[in-house]
């Protein structure tokens, strides 16, 4: 059948946040003589229990933290971190492609809505996409809620599109939701196992949008 849409991912597959946030937490567990645990990053990377995750694993090592009068600085902090990033490498070429083709375009995110709706403005990327669906408005992955909202949104079925994740919790969102899932990994995810994906690219650069259709449906 052929591809009419393309669902993203947001942190850490259309922009590399990921990276920025994690700089942000090991600052903050560093800061109170802690090492954050990589493993434990690994496990809740791609969904919402994040930082409730990591506030959780501080607390058992500081006494009466509260995660309220950290949040502003860690916040701050991501921010000045990402004031200079893009869009991930390759991305705009697979937008450009996609509105070339007449794809449809949607976002499918853990994160909340005013995270990705301000980050997508950051990057001049809001007009590109016609649904996107986050966390706080469905059950967040591993659901495939946001998935699913998408594939309504923009009027396609499971089977009319291709969702790009960087984490395996996405993976297994996407996949539940019916759609063949591309991996993109980012550094920071690239040990992770993507076995559940149909197929896993190093980057957005090496394979482009035109050969992923002519595999998968186009």
């Amino acid at each position: 059948m052929a591809t009419r849409a393309l669902i993203f991912d947001f942190d850490g597959t259309l922009a590399d946040t990921e990276a920025a946030v994690l700089q942000s937490w090991q600052e903050t567990f560093a800061g109170h003589g802690v090492e954050l645990p990589m493993d434990t990053w690994h496990a809740v990377i791609g969904t919402h229990r994040l930082a409730a995750t990591m506030f959780k694993l501080l607390a058992e090592h500081v006494a009466d933290l509260d995660p309220e009068t950290l949040r502003p600085a860690m916040r701050a902090r991501v921010d000045e971190l990402l004031a200079e990033d893009g869009p991930r490498e390759g991305v705009l070429a697979y937008l450009d492609e996609a509105a070339a083709r007449g794809l449809a375009l949607g976002v499918a995110s853990s994160s909340s809505g005013t995270w990705v709706h301000g980050q997508l403005e950051r990057l001049g990327l809001s007009s590109r996409f016609t649904a996107v669906e986050t966390g706080d408005r469905h059950k967040p992955k591993p659901d495939p809620d946001t998935y699913l909202a998408a594939l309504r949104t923009l009027g396609v079925t499971a089977e009319e599109a291709l969702a790009f994740e960087d984490s395996p919790h996405g993976v297994s969102a996407a996949k539940a939701a019916g759609i063949t899932t591309i991996a993109v990994p980012n550094p920071i995810t690239a040990p992770l196992d993507f076995a559940k994906a149909d197929q896993v690219l190093p980057n957005f650069t090496t394979t482009p949008l035109t050969a992923l259709l002519q595999q998968f449906g186009t």
